[in-house]
């Protein structure tokens, strides 16, 4: 970039108002060419130092923060999330000498070369401004989050050209790793998928085309943002920059339920009961997602079926169940999680071991029922030890279809010793559903959860039985929570 060019810039960020450089058309302030995505970024900082130095101390950057969602551990100055978390998708990054699987995982990291335990996050240099503000669709990431090198060889991704587009982040942009998380096409997240990057009101009333009748909101409407910290709060994680609420827009004089005649009865719902609750009835209602990994099977040979046009199995990676159009499952929750972490002893496997459950129950008053995607795991756990393995899988168990060597050289990484013995537990994590907003006509009606309606179980809830006729937990029977 030329001086004249970034002093111009850096001038338009100071004087500006916020949110502005998002109309600035790059096409004559940055030159190149380049020849790799390394020299975008240092173009892109040329002007933009402060909003790197904001970007390297967040979650995104370091994959770790507060764990301001664990139950008891809303003050710790402990530091969690992907970086040292283990999970029943990809199990753990930590696998391997000096993290062998983070390589692996890095397509989905904002930054580039991400190999391993001895990555400098204090680099902004490494920073991948593009994956965020590039509007070249043809912009992808590979492993250790370079760019696709094939596509820069053979035309289809042009760096210069992506550097000179740059912009506010669309739906692709985030959708490039929310909606691909887990490795494929909606496979982690149930209400999130590459569905949504042009969609109906039908799917969704916020993301939907206004020729559908919907919005057509960026993700950044709902998950605001303040110096590259982005509000949001994901049950399968443990630590967020802000909470997203459906209050935020729908509440006081913008009442959602002011113009339906059981106004007064849907509002006394809100007390104990999520807007989500009714009004996402199903998720993955355009892609179908993962509801159940079982690794016990990887290795092992076996002819793949599928459902959904989706492979239900990996011979480096197991069995699959996937879901499409599902029911979510409902429970308490207080806006925290009880989270299993790493090398926490296992004292019983009657029931599936609880990596991310929401907590609450019917006597805190700071709880309602949600929806969440409940998903099955199968995963190896020291015999001994009894707490959860990590494989090395990356250059190892996908290689080799070898559990004892994967699970020896993934100990190498997590610091944890291995016994030399191993079983499969059940495993299970729920993960909050917030999107895929169905039309208010198809939101949920009285007689599908009270009356007879089979959605919810209200003794699994604590309810003796439907409130409707024993009482809600103000003890009141009747049309009311």
């Amino acid at each position: 970039m030329r001086a004249s060019s970034a002093a111009l810039v850096a001038a338009m960020v100071v004087m500006g108002p916020a949110g502005s450089m998002a109309a600035v058309d790059h096409s004559q302030l940055v030159r190149g060419p380049f020849k790799n995505a390394l020299e975008v970024t240092k173009a892109c900082i040329a002007c933009h130092d402060r909003q790197a130095a904001d970007f390297i101390k967040t979650p995104h950057w370091t994959w770790k923060g507060p764990p301001r969602l664990v139950k008891g551990m809303e003050r710790s100055a402990q530091e969690l999330g992907k970086i040292n978390l283990v999970n029943n998708f990809a199990i753990s990054v930590q696998g391997g000498p000096n993290y062998a699987n983070i390589e692996a995982c890095a397509k989905c990291h904002a930054g580039y070369g991400l190999t391993g335990s001895g990555f400098d996050y204090s680099d902004r240099t490494r920073i991948d401004c593009l994956v965020c503000h590039a509007r070249e669709a043809a912009y992808k990431k590979v492993s250790a989050g370079m760019p696709d090198a094939k596509a820069i060889v053979h035309g289809y991704l042009d760096l210069t050209r992506a550097a000179q587009g740059v912009g506010a982040p669309t739906r692709n942009n985030c959708g490039t790793c929310h909606f691909f998380s887990g490795g494929e096409d909606g496979s982690k997240n149930g209400d999130l998928s590459s569905s949504l990057l042009k969609t109906d009101k039908a799917n969704d009333v916020h993301m939907g085309t206004r020729q559908s009748g919907g919005q057509d909101m960026a993700c950044q409407r709902c998950h605001r943002t303040s110096r590259h910290r982005i509000a949001g709060a994901s049950t399968f994680l443990a630590t967020y920059d802000g909470r997203v609420a459906c209050e935020d827009c729908h509440a006081g004089a913008k009442d959602p339920h002011r113009d339906s005649p059981d106004r007064a009865i849907l509002n006394r719902h809100l007390a104990s009961v999520a807007c989500q609750t009714c009004h996402i009835p199903q998720f993955a209602r355009e892609q179908a997602t993962k509801m159940s990994w079982d690794w016990s099977s990887a290795g092992k040979e076996i002819e793949p079926e599928e459902q959904f046009d989706k492979d239900t199995f990996d011979k480096g990676k197991g069995s699959f169940v996937w879901g499409k159009n599902v029911v979510p499952t409902y429970a308490w929750f207080n806006g925290t999680v009880r989270r299993y972490l790493k090398g926490e002893k296992i004292t019983g496997t009657a029931e599936p071991v609880a990596l991310s459950r929401p907590a609450g129950d019917i006597t805190d008053a700071a709880a309602k029922i949600y929806p969440f995607k409940a998903l099955a795991g199968n995963q190896p756990m020291d015999s001994v030890y009894r707490y959860l393995l990590v494989p090395q899988t990356h250059g190892e168990f996908y290689d080799n279809h070898d559990w004892e060597r994967a699970l020896r050289e993934g100990a190498k990484g997590t610091g944890l010793p291995y016994s030399g013995k191993f079983e499969f537990v059940r495993t299970v994590s729920f993960g909050n559903i917030n999107h895929e907003v169905a039309p208010r006509e198809k939101a949920l009606r009285c007689g599908e959860c009270h009356e007879g309606g089979r959605r919810l179980d209200w003794k699994a809830l604590g309810y003796p039985g439907d409130p409707l006729k024993t009482g809600g937990r103000s003890g009141r029977s009747g049309r009311s929570k």
